[in-house]
């Protein structure tokens, strides 16, 4: 029979003891912070709150289905695929070439300064990238795309980065000592190990493009979301309505065309 000791019962009271505390002082900050803000959650279960959000969203019914509507929608999300695809893609490639000195491949002094431009670019939100781009490029699609290509050239970086600097260096070592060039050691030592990894991640930050750039069209970067930005400005309620139904359509229907290469590409490699 199993007996706990004394010492391990005062361990195990201890724990319980931190996470006591810990979740006393997270009820304390939450507490604090409502007071702070003099936020009153009790207003949205009242009646007259109940009514005021029914004929809210009352508003938005019937979608406007419209066929000159429909084709304007189209056209807006072709755009925002677009938009994510191509700064995707630029991203990529941006960020394998600064990933490259960032897993210390040309020395320290190369992997301090990318790994500072790529925290740089990606501590700064996709949205004040294209305010910035908008102001620097002029309202429309192209600010959207450098706005989504600078930020994720900074997530990517970092991703494959990590990857390269996790890949295991037999495959190039044993090129390079049959004599092999150190640029054909990585194309055809490393870079096939990293590069499923690389894909996956890119296909995930895809996905999260997506619904970046429909929200990019709130400061003028084109496609849907600036769409739904023109609608409820003029208080157009069942044309807005129509938009968000074709955001969340095309988020689920790029989710699985993703979720459908990855898996192909777990068969293609098991």
């Amino acid at each position: 029979m199993n007996t706990v000791s004394s010492a391990e019962r005062r361990q195990a009271w201890g724990l319980c003891l931190n996470c006591w505390l810990i979740l006393a002082a997270i009820f304390g900050i939450v507490w604090a912070s409502f007071a702070y803000l003099s936020l009153d959650l009790m207003q949205l279960f009242t009646a007259e709150a109940g009514r005021g959000m029914a004929d809210f969203v009352s508003r938005f019914f019937p979608p406007d289905t419209s066929a000159e509507f429909l084709r304007r929608i189209a056209r807006g999300a072709l755009q925002t695929v677009a938009i994510s695809a191509i700064g995707t893609l630029l991203a990529a490639f941006a960020a394998l070439l600064l990933a490259l000195p960032a897993a210390g491949r040309f020395g320290a002094l190369p992997k301090a300064a990318s790994r500072l431009v790529l925290n740089f670019m990606r501590s700064v939100p996709e949205l004040v990238w294209a305010a910035l781009m908008v102001l620097a490029a002029g309202l429309g699609p192209f600010a959207g795309t450098l706005a989504l290509a600078l930020h994720t050239t900074g997530v990517l970086g970092r991703l494959f980065a990590e990857s390269l600097e996790n890949a295991p260096p037999e495959p190039a070592r044993a090129l390079l000592e049959s004599g092999a060039a150190p640029s054909l050691a990585f194309v055809y030592g490393t870079l096939p190990v990293i590069l499923p990894q690389c894909v996956a991640y890119s296909l995930y930050r895809w996905e999260m493009n997506i619904r970046m750039a429909a929200v990019l069209g709130f400061v003028g970067a084109g496609g849907l979301g600036q769409m739904l930005y023109y609608e409820l400005s003029l208080l157009h309620e069942p044309q807005a309505c129509a938009v968000i139904i074709a955001m969340l359509a095309l988020v689920i229907l790029v989710d699985a065309a993703s979720a459908w290469v990855r898996r192909s590409q777990l068969r293609a490699d098991g």
